[in-house]
């Protein structure tokens, strides 16, 4: 159990494009071929699950019950960081990447990212209305019902005086998931990145993006790499609707360099060092 390898890479790397080789923590991935009548359970490196098309990855509870219980994540100074926070968006952003239509906006996206980081084991998720207003959703209805139309989650008639709530359909969700705290944490972290003063008035495309940027870059340092390819999907942006976006977050400031090897789809950039 303790010496998984990189089924993708034994195999050839057959199953994605090129990429600048295997790297990262080994993950459980699904992935769907010849049109969803074929799918595919294996563990791969974090660099092959998200060069791989349709590809998605599954959260494993063994991982945290390994964990000792009297354990604390470190933080920092200012308590905004939590190590593992970039891990679950980075993940939910890839689960996201295969669950929603490629059309999906990027408000859209950002909320379908709160709520599947803040759903209970039921899938029932609750957004109070400080949250909706962070996000300029207060008393906006389109972004919900453009996941309703993706049959990716339900509103109840009723709406609560707490704020919103919804329930998620996809039975991705809707079984026991460990870490609900450190879920929250992390959409905390995802809300927090995407509100950075550079990036308040700038729209959900570039707060999509420097949350999906921001997930590649370890923590305390300020330089990231990732398959463009990957950040592409992950924010619903083509190629070059990505080096356009790229171009925008230099321009205010977010990233202070930025390149792109196109034969390798290797994206490199530096931020501002928090």
């Amino acid at each position: 159990m303790h010496l998984r390898t990189c089924q993708c890479h034994e195999r050839g790397c057959h199953w994605h494009p090129r990429h600048r080789g295997c790297s990262g923590p080994i993950v459980l991935a699904l992935a769907r071929e010849q049109g969803g009548r074929l799918w595919r359970l294996a563990d791969v490196c974090t660099a092959c699950a998200g060069a791989t098309n349709h590809a998605a990855i599954v959260p494993e509870p063994q991982l945290a019950a390994t964990r000792s219980p009297h354990k604390t994540e470190p933080l920092t100074k200012n308590g905004t960081e939590d190590p593992s926070a970039r891990i679950h968006v980075r993940d939910m952003l890839s689960y996201l990447a295969v669950a929603l239509p490629s059309p999906t906006g990027p408000h859209a996206r950002l909320l379908a990212l709160q709520c599947a980081l803040r759903a209970d084991d039921r899938g029932r998720t609750q957004l109070p209305h400080g949250l909706l207003r962070g996000m300029h959703l207060n008393g906006e209805g389109m972004w919900w019902r453009e996941l309703e139309q993706a049959h990716w989650l339900h509103r109840p008639p009723l709406s609560s005086t707490n704020g919103a709530a919804a329930q998620l359909l996809d039975a991705t969700l809707l079984s026991p998931r460990p870490g609900r705290r450190g879920r929250a944490r992390a959409a905390d972290w995802a809300l927090r990145t995407a509100n950075a003063p550079a990036l308040r008035n700038q729209g959900s495309r570039l707060q999509l993006a420097a949350v999906a940027l921001a997930v590649h870059v370890s923590p305390g340092t300020a330089s990231g790499t990732a398959d463009a390819g990957q950040v592409a999907r992950s924010c619903g942006l083509t190629g070059d609707q990505l080096i356009t976006t790229l171009e925008q977050l230099a321009t205010t400031g977010v990233l202070t360099a930025w390149t792109l090897d196109a034969t390798m789809d290797d994206l490199a950039w530096q931020t501002v060092r928090q």
